[in-house]
């Protein structure tokens, strides 16, 4: 019997060894900051911004008074037919150099969402990958170093009960129906 107390002893310090193993490794780890948001623009930003939005707009409107004078001029009573189509080709001249306008803000806008991918999103994905296997970790050592012990102690409690059982030091209790 003093055995067994014994083993229970031994099975309890090695189970508060554990724990504090685990506690030490999972403390170990670094923290997870929570996501940074985005800075505001400082004035100078916006400003910057602000100048190129309105050199954009000033391109666009040259283009349309262009486009609409040579239109208005073209059209006069004296011009041939032959001049209609030269203004047709010069309009669709235009909207191909708008085209391409568009195509190179699309392109700049998919390595921005690209370089997005890379740097923000991977990280995150990466340090929730890391949390998922510390975790599966944890679970693995509380199954391995919790159960099997506190299994090992009811059956060794066990086996000492049906010891004083059948020695006769202790007895069967009665189960009242």
């Amino acid at each position: 019997m003093i055995a067994c107390l014994s083993d229970m002893h031994h099975l309890q310090r090695d189970f508060y060894g554990k724990i504090k193993e685990m506690e030490e490794r999972t403390t170990s780890y670094p923290e997870l900051s929570p996501p940074t948001a985005p800075s505001p623009a400082s004035p100078e930003e916006i400003r910057q911004q602000r100048k190129i939005l309105f050199i954009i707009v000033g391109v666009v409107v040259a283009l349309l008074i262009f486009l609409f004078g040579s239109i208005v001029f073209l059209l006069q009573p004296t011009v041939n037919t032959q001049k209609i189509a030269n203004v047709f080709i010069i309009f669709m001249a235009l909207e191909s150099l708008v085209l391409m306008f568009t195509l190179v803000i699309l392109i700049i806008q998919m390595s921005i969402l690209i370089n997005l991918l890379q740097n923000e999103i991977r990280p995150i994905i990466t340090s929730t990958n890391d949390t998922v296997n510390t975790l599966r970790g944890t679970a693995n050592f509380l199954s391995d170093n919790l159960t099997e012990p506190v299994i090992r102690a009811n059956e060794v409690a066990a086996g000492v009960r049906q010891f004083l059982l059948i020695m006769g030091i202790f007895r069967r209790s009665s189960k009242k129906k």
